[in-house]
């Protein structure tokens, strides 16, 4: 069984950061098996994808409207992604889910909430 926590998220000023934090309850040997994610949900709107970064990190992926700000990372020994944001902007308010992904299944977490006031 997967479990992904998220934390970090909050309340912050339009050009302020935020570090999100992604523990995964996987064993380590299985964890480096596993593509980590970072997707996002707005207030009316459906979720969209944020980054992701394949098992050693090597590879990341970014969606065109965070790329430049916003990095995705991770620590294998420790069984954690980080998402660190900077310069954020107020639409990039949002409740930020952090994914495993294995053999096309993907699993969640319940999600982290950050406000970016103008």
């Amino acid at each position: 069984q997967v479990q992904l926590v998220e934390s970090g998220g909050g309340l912050v000023q339009a050009g302020g950061s935020l570090r999100l934090s992604c523990a995964a309850s996987i064993s380590r040997h299985t964890f480096i098996s596993y593509a980590m994610g970072w997707f996002r949900q707005a207030p009316g709107k459906e979720r969209e994808f944020v980054a992701r970064i394949n098992w050693s990190g090597g590879n990341t992926y970014y969606t065109n409207s965070v790329k430049g700000r916003f990095s995705i990372s991770r620590d294998n020994t420790n069984n954690t992604v980080i998402l660190q944001m900077n310069s954020l902007k107020p639409e990039d308010t949002a409740v930020y889910y952090c994914t495993a992904t294995l053999n096309a299944i993907d699993y969640w977490g319940q999600g982290t909430q950050v406000t970016v006031s103008s």
